[in-house]
Formats: structure tokens, sequence, C-alpha cells
């Protein structure tokens, strides 16, 4: 018995001292956002509602439980430019089978702005220009993502979970390391699909390391304005995506997939739906195919309160479209998104390459 009072004394200290860090971290709305872009063209063609329906190597971000549906090893690679080609996004994935029931993925995902100006020394202790003073750094940020999907005993019913590791960088000024994990289930039955994807469940977290001297030189480049040092480390608060979708076939040579999501922050943001508890952003998605080669595809999403600058208040949203082709294991798609700049977000153009290893026998 008192082996047991000891225990729990212990179990009490230890829960004490996370929820006192836990509280001494800064928790944002907004933090490693790039790990929430998205991936792959055929995805951003529908406006990145896939979760339910999500079976391929892609699935390694979108939904790991997908994973299980491969049937040859798979690589995906996928470039996008954001600010007028300022800003390079970039991702590639990896998945196999290990067997009938379960299998394994790999991604990596970079965001980064390369070549940035830095301008904080232009000006000498005299007071003069010096062009010489200026010099270059590059600020990126990277995802490492590590999956795991399996089938339940349950049919139609799979599961998968992600481990991931978040680099990010802003030149020799700061760095960060961070930690988290996804999880995801997906449940098949007749031509309906449903799918929910956790991220973030355990709260991601960010320890950041800075350059005190550097940031000082930073925080009196301007005259008068002195710049606290900012929180070391950030947690990312866990979201959560629903999705649900059916295809239907049409004379054996066409289909069409629909699928619908809701997008869900525990924050008040500026979502469609917004609260103090939660917020909530819908996306609908479909992909029109011929004969498993030629697809076509549109979807909207983003769908965010806006205040305009006249004060008044409108409703943004973002449509995309994409095409795609597949033929011997090599599937080649391409997405713009925010057609007829609808949103907030700057559009894009998407382009992606996906192979199974089919093509080598």
């Amino acid at each position: 018995m008192r082996k047991i009072k000891r225990l729990k004394k212990k179990a009490l200290f230890i829960l004490f001292f996370i929820s006192l860090t836990t509280v001494a971290q800064t928790v944002r709305k907004y933090s490693n956002e790039f790990m929430n872009i998205g991936v792959d063209a055929a995805a951003f063609g529908m406006a990145n509602a896939v979760v339910a329906s999500t079976k391929d190597v892609n699935s390694v971000y979108w939904n790991p439980a997908g994973l299980v549906n491969l049937e040859e090893k798979e690589l995906s690679l996928m470039h996008a430019s954001y600010f007028a080609n300022i800003a390079n996004y970039d991702y590639a994935g990896f998945a196999m089978p290990l067997d009938n029931e379960s299998a394994v993925g790999f991604s990596v995902i970079r965001f980064g702005v390369d070549d940035i100006l830095n301008t904080t020394q232009l000006i000498d202790e005299q007071g003069n220009i010096d062009y010489n003073r200026i010099s270059l750094f590059s600020t990126a940020d990277y995802g490492l993502t590590f999956s795991y999907a399996r089938r339940l005993p349950l049919d139609g019913l799979n599961f998968g979970v992600n481990a991931k590791v978040i680099r990010r960088i802003i030149g020799d000024f700061a760095s960060s390391w961070g930690f988290g994990l996804d999880a995801g289930i997906q449940f098949e039955k007749n031509d309906w699909k449903f799918g929910l994807m956790a991220r973030d469940i355990t709260t991601t977290f960010n320890a950041w390391s800075i350059d005190e001297e550097k940031f000082a030189d930073i925080a009196g480049a301007v005259e008068g304005q002195n710049q606290e040092l900012p929180e070391n480390t950030e947690i990312t608060i866990p979201k959560l995506q629903l999705g649900v979708a059916r295809t239907f076939i049409f004379h054996y040579d066409f289909s069409l997939l629909t699928e619908v999501d809701l997008n869900f922050r525990f924050a008040e943001t500026n979502d469609i739906v917004s609260t103090s508890f939660a917020s909530i952003d819908p996306a609908v998605g479909f992909e029109f195919g011929y004969i498993d080669m030629v697809f076509v595809r549109g979807g909207v999403g983003n769908f965010q309160n806006i205040t305009q600058l006249d004060g008044s208040d409108s409703v943004g949203f973002q449509p995309n479209i994409g095409v795609g082709f597949k033929y011997k294991g090599i599937q080649v798609d391409y997405a713009l998104t925010d057609i007829g700049d609808q949103s907030a977000a700057l559009y894009s153009n998407v382009f992606s390459v996906k192979l199974d290893w089919s093509i080598f026998r």
C-alpha cells in the first residue's frame, strides 16, 4: 500500500510538472503552418477534400490509414511556388506495403525563401550607408514524417499514425526542433468512404534556439526600437479533418469521385464558422475520370470571413481546378489554386508526379 501511495504521489508530481511547463509554453493559433498547406496536385485540384478517399503514397500526409490500399511501392514528387516565385514549396513521399494488412511510408516537406537581403548592418557606426555590409540568408522549414498503417479486424476499417519531426531555420539567427504525432482512420462501406485525420494530437512542441548577439544587432538596428527576445518554445494545437466521399461509376469507363470535408481548428479564427471553442472550414471536391487514365478535378474550400479596407465584411473562398494523366504506373497532375482571386490566399501553379514500381516490370 505504501508503495502504491508513493507511486501516486510521483504520478501527481509528474502531472503537476507537465501542467506547469505546458502553461509556460506559447500556444499559437497558427504554428508550423507550412505543414498545413497540403501536398499532391491532385488533392489541390479537389480543394484538399481527400481525407476519406486518399489511398496512395500521398496518404502519408492526408491520412496514413489510406496506405493499406497500396499494392506496389510508390514515389511522389511535388513542386509549387508562392508569392511570385519568392517562396518554393517542395515535397517528396515514398510508401510501400509490408503485407496484405499493413504499410509504411516516409515523406519530407520543405518550404523556403532563399537569398534574403540582410540590411541590418547597412548603416555603419558613422551613419554612412555601405552596401558592402549587405549579406544574404535563407529561411527554410522542414517536415519529416514517418507513417504506419494497418487494417483492423472490422472489415473496411483501417487506421494509421504519423510521427513528425519539424526543423525550422532562420539564417544564423534562430532555429528550432519540433516533434508531434498524427492519427487517422478510414472506413469504407459499399460505395461510401469516411475518413478522420487528427493532426498534432499530442500538440506539436517546437523548441527554438536564438542567437542573442545577432538578435541584439537586429533589435537595435532602428534607433529607439528595442524589441524583446521572443519566446523560445511554442505549441501547435490539434486540428481535425473529417470527410465523407462516394464514387459513382457510369458505363464502366467513366467515374465520378465526390467528397465533402470539414476542417476543425480548436481556436477562434476567420473561418466561416467560428466560436471560442472551435472554427470550421468546409471544402468540397470532385474528380471526374475516364478509364482510370484521364482526370479532371475541381473544388472549393478555404471559406473565410474577410474584413475589407472600408470596414465591410465579406466571405472569401478558394476555387481550384486540376487535370491529371496516368499511364502504366506514371501519373502527372497539375492544379491551379484560387482561380479568379476569390480568396485572401495567393494563387499558385502546382505540379506533381507519382510513380509506382509496376513500371519496372
